[in-house]
């Protein structure tokens, strides 16, 4: 029967779901239907239904993150093998990896969609989620992030910090998410291990830790030092080498055999010991009182308790080596992970107290299955959360039924009964729930809760009340749009129901319909993300819908302070409604400020006419006043207003719509236009065409670095500018080069440039 499978097109690699009888694994295995099916069968870890007896200190919740092609999905590859859940090393070349299941990033051998996997190692349940390297889906490693007590950094050895490195470190300091880093590629040719811990230093702002020293240099690296514990980890090479990394030899370092090896270890231990001391106080008392101070007499666990506080505290990054393709140093990186990053215990937010042991969860995923509809991820923060029972959402105000609970594998899933506090589980049946919502166990609960969570904010005012949600997820602005059309009529539908569902999943995608034309406009992060989109219409939802050319996301300031009225007089049925708004707008110091709305009289914060007022303001930024575009930088405020007994919220709306419209026209509007950060890597040879390409382009280039016979250009330009540019690049190099683009600010335009834009795009060229 298994030929019969393989000749099909099953996966050459399987696994079988933990819990899952011996006498089950065939048939499931048979009867799966993910891509690659390749979960270990872990005995004695799961009760009989299930579900894990793992004590809140054993577990960890990590994230691998890093600049794209970096190696996480590799990394996150080997540590499933060396786990024993996967019995076959999946590769990102070959498509057959377990994270990366969509077809989408098996085609272009890019993480697109975080994905999320469990797995046990020495005791320690670990459930890790494997993040997007790319700048387009940075949305994805921020609500990964959101639920996560610990991430591991992923470093290419020969690049050091890149461009989106920066993004995700920026986005872990956010939610002050301790972190390991991990130099991969230590065999890739360019590797340099001082290098790249000096660029930590220099571009991340952060104390790093070094733990080891590599043994040899590129295609000499065979293992490394551990100075912690003073021993020497090398991994069998050459053909007779079968283990794939599984077999390694740990020896104590010795001094006669390999006196230079131990002087650098000696010096390495030496300095960790130091700025140990430096960053702990507990561990400086005790190295103060040995009478007589050796580093080497310093037991190994004194100095992971104080590496553990350093890092839990995030006073530092404790910095490990390897090669994950090579499958060197990922063994190590896993204990790491047991012994540093911290268990749910030490993570719980101020909110989840309040809830005691009563159920609090987040949903910071949503998919959609074929067959079982929204599948919404949960972080289960406190409590208990069950399947065939009631759920409130405390966001939304509404409750729904929890019909299924499943036990996630990237794209495979077992059910469960129950999921305890610390885990990640899967739920199904929640037709409303989005990413950013707060769920418990019932209203009365979260009024329990409310309460508790009011008393303990001393300072909060008796007005406003004070809800135990949890924070929700920051969601860039997009920087392109382009309108997207089904291949009839009789597809829209269909169309907009496959766009419901895709936003639901990717709050970096913003769908709406022009008012003027009445076509659909897709808003995202990128050319790639788009194209994502329009690929996976075509692939999950079988609809030939096409997109119309791209364009950029400009937005609207203004230059100056100005103060306009608007009045509104109408009779509607047979009542008379008048409305009167006074309102001021200013420029803001930083354009990149969403608009702010005040009222000019704080007392009228919260009656029903002025926060009818606020809306209207809100709504009129939608609209610039030079093309049409959002509005950024701008501060509104409502001086005053005048209502007739009876009128109604709407007309008071749109009266301040047209009092902020007519401040906007006499205020002098400027546009302002998207920059991204390019950092290119190319040859000496061709830094010169490089350079003069993007004086073209309006760029402005920040910095020229060296590194082992290339130069990195980091450069500043309009993203008008940069359409295309990866093609043309490619063009003038030869291929060589590489870059990375992400976007930085928005900044105002020049005059001639803005007379360009407004003449393009009225149509008068």
């Amino acid at each position: 029967m298994l030929a019969v499978g393989l000749l099909r097109g099953w996966p050459r690699a399987s696994y079988v779901l933990p819990g899952t009888c011996e006498g089950c694994q065939l048939k499931q295995k048979l009867g799966m239907k993910g891509s690659i099916i390749r979960m270990a069968y872990v005995k004695g870890r799961t009760d009989q239904k299930g579900q894990s007896k793992q004590d809140l200190s054993k577990i960890r919740n990590i994230g691998i993150m890093a600049h794209i092609d970096a190696g996480k999905t590799t990394t996150t590859e080997r540590m499933l093998y060396y786990s024993g859940t996967t019995k076959y090393l999946g590769d990102v070349d070959d498509g057959d990896t377990v994270t990366d299941y969509m077809e989408q990033e098996r085609k272009r051998g890019i993480t697109i969609t975080s994905a999320a996997v469990t797995f046990f190692w020495k005791d320690h349940r670990i459930n890790l989620i494997d993040t997007p390297g790319h700048v387009d889906f940075t949305v994805e490693v921020e609500r990964s992030l959101r639920v996560l007590d610990g991430a591991v950094a992923v470093f290419d050895a020969s690049a050091g910090v890149e461009a989106q490195t920066i993004t995700v470190w920026q986005q872990a300091d956010r939610y002050q998410v301790p972190r390991l880093a991990f130099l991969n590629k230590m065999d890739k040719k360019g590797a340099d291990f001082d290098y790249s811990i000096q660029t930590i230093k220099d571009k991340l702002w952060a104390f790093p830790l070094t733990l080891q020293l590599p043994l040899g240099k590129e295609q000499s690296f065979r293992g490394l030092v551990d100075l912690v514990t003073m021993e020497k980890v090398t991994w069998h090479q050459g053909p007779g080498s079968s283990s794939h990394g599984k077999d390694f030899i740990t020896t104590p370092l010795d001094a006669t055999k390999d006196s230079a090896l131990w002087e650098e270890a000696l010096n390495g231990r030496l300095q960790l010991v130091e700025s140990l001391a430096d960053l702990d106080d507990s561990f400086a008392d005790k190295m103060l009182s040995f009478d007589d101070f050796d580093a080497l007499k310093i037991p190994a666990t004194e100095l992971q308790s104080a590496i553990r506080r350093i890092t839990l505290n995030n006073k530092a990054v404790p910095v490990f080596c390897g090669s994950s393709l090579k499958n060197k140093g990922v063994q190590m990186l896993m204990d790491a992970v047991n012994l540093y990053l911290p268990s749910p215990m030490e993570r719980r937010q101020e909110v989840v107290q309040c809830y005691k042991n009563d159920l609090c969860a987040y949903a910071f995923k949503v998919i959609h299955d074929k067959q079982r509809g929204p599948l919404v991820f949960l972080r289960v923060y406190s409590g208990v959360v069950k399947s065939q029972g009631g759920i409130y959402n405390a966001t939304q105000d509404f409750t729904e039924r929890i019909s299924r609970l499943l036990w996630v594998l990237a794209d495979d899933y077992r059910e469960v009964h129950h999921m305890d506090a610390g885990n990640i589980v899967v739920a199904v049946g929640l037709k409303k729930t989005v990413t950013g919502d707060t769920l418990v166990a019932s209203q009365p609960a979260f009024k329990l809760a409310t309460k508790a969570y009011s008393q303990g904010q001393s300072e909060q005012k008796k007005d406003t009340p004070s809800l135990p949600l949890l924070e929700g997820v920051t969601v860039p602005q997009p920087v392109f749009f382009c309108t997207i059309e089904p291949p009839s009529q009789a597809f829209q539908d269909d169309l907009d129901k496959a766009l419901e569902n895709l936003q639901r999943e990717d709050p970096s995608l913003h769908v709406r319909t022009d008012p003027d034309t009445g076509q659909t406009v897709l808003s995202g992060m990128g050319e790639l993300h788009l194209e994502i989109i329009k690929d996976r219409i075509h692939k999950e939802y079988r609809i030939e819908a096409e997109l119309g050319p791209l364009q950029i996301a400009y937005r609207e300031c203004i230059q100056n302070r100005a103060t306009e009225s608007a009045l509104v007089d109408r009779l509607i049925g047979d009542k008379q409604h008048r409305s009167k708004v006074t309102v001021s707008v200013e420029p803001l110091s930083y354009l990149n400020t969403p608009v702010i709305v005040t009222l000019a009289n704080e007392s009228n914060t919260y009656s029903e006419h002025f926060q009818a007022a606020v809306s209207g303001a809100k709504t009129a930024c939608t609209q610039g006043p030079v093309i049409g575009y959002p509005v950024l930088g701008v501060k509104i405020t409502i001086e005053g207003s005048e209502v007739s007994p009876g009128t109604s919220n709407s007309v008071v709306s749109a009266c301040a719509t047209q009092a902020v419209h007519k401040a906007m026209q006499s205020a002098a509007g400027i546009i302002l236009e998207p920059m991204m950060t390019v950092e290119i890597t190319t040859g000496e040879t061709k830094l010169g065409q490089v350079l003069g390409d993007l004086s073209k382009r309006r760029a402005q280039i920040k910095n020229v670095e060296s590194h082992h016979g290339s130069r990195v250009i980091i450069a500043r330009c309009p993203l008008a500018e940069m359409m295309g540019y990866s093609t043309k690049l490619r063009s003038i190099t030869s291929g060589s080069a590489t870059c990375s683009i992400e976007f930085s600010c928005y900044e105002v335009m020049n005059s001639s440039d803005q007379s360009k834009l407004i003449n393009k795009i009225t149509g008068f060229l």
